[in-house]
């Protein structure tokens, strides 16, 4: 089965007056590249975090994101009522003291005072509440995977139907192998043929025609990549890490195969069927890269 490496996944959770959202994203990477924004008060679980996504995801280029929503009511910073009472106590017996006006605003100039407005109050994070934000993380990295999964499946598609074009271009090869031989034989002894004065032993010419022809056969080249083009169908349907590297892998294998036809093939409509089969595995190769 085959996993994307692009995806991605949220989830959002409550708890007392917050909203939890968590965001996964992921494209395609040689390893596992993970950024991270997390709100304040989580950051101390960032490394369990980071753990569980690395788990889950493997590789590829991750941002991962984690961030709160309050209510309105909630992010108000308080206004420190005792504290406006003393500053004001404060001035009115300065005022009387010193004999100096009134302010015409009383509120504006008691807001401004120091710490009149400051939260003092510091958030800590309970068992209760990184139990909901770890089951958001979970959510979010399930629905990641379940894209992913989703994505592979439309992979695996269109490497079956690339596996499948190359394989009927490898069939189409043999009517013109047998044509080739015969061409290959008759443009030799036409060439002799036009050297009057040139004599030579059938025998031999036949030895060196046989052995020359051996050169450029290619059933073995076949033999093998069929037997990628098999390998290759085989290991998509494996439930295995790495599908994607090894398939990587098999490609190449592919393409040698493919190059050493092409370079025997001393034929025109041969060397045609090779470029469209390389076309195809071009776009294997291409879409490899976005394999898990």
């Amino acid at each position: 089965m085959i996993l994307s490496m692009t995806g991605y996944g949220k989830a959002v959770a409550t708890y007392k007056n917050k909203k939890i959202h968590v965001e996964v994203k992921s494209l395609n990477s040689k390893a596992l590249d993970l950024s991270t924004r997390i709100a304040p008060l989580y950051r101390e679980k960032e490394m369990e975090i980071r753990q569980r996504i690395a788990a889950v995801v493997e590789r590829g280029k991750v941002e991962f994101s984690l961030w709160v929503e309050k209510d309105a009511a909630d992010e108000a910073t308080p206004i420190n009522a005792d504290l406006v009472a003393n500053y004001y106590s404060q001035i009115r017996n300065l005022i009387s003291q010193t004999g100096i006006p009134e302010p015409a605003d009383w509120m504006g100039t008691l807001l401004r005072l120091p710490d009149v407005m400051t939260k003092t109050d510091a958030e800590e994070l309970d068992d209760d509440e990184w139990t909901v934000v770890a089951q958001a993380v979970d959510n979010a990295l399930a629905a990641l995977t379940d894209f992913r999964r989703q994505e592979g499946a439309a992979l695996e598609r269109k490497f079956n139907e690339k596996v499948d074009n190359i394989e009927a271009l490898l069939h189409s090869i043999e009517p013109y192998e047998q044509e080739r031989v015969v061409k290959i034989r008759q443009r030799i002894t036409d060439a002799l043929s036009q050297i009057p004065e040139a004599s030579y032993d059938e025998n031999r010419l036949e030895q060196e025609l046989i052995y020359y022809i051996e050169k450029l056969d290619i059933s073995e080249e076949k033999q093998r990549l069929a037997n990628h083009l098999r390998y290759f169908r085989q290991t998509m349907r494996e439930d295995a890490h790495g599908v994607g590297k090894k398939l990587g892998f098999i490609a190449q294998e592919m393409g040698r195969e493919i190059n050493t036809t092409g370079s025997k093939s001393n034929h025109a409509e041969m060397q045609n069927i090779v470029v469209r089969m390389k076309d195809e595995l071009e776009q294997i190769k291409e879409q490899v890269l976005n394999a898990l």
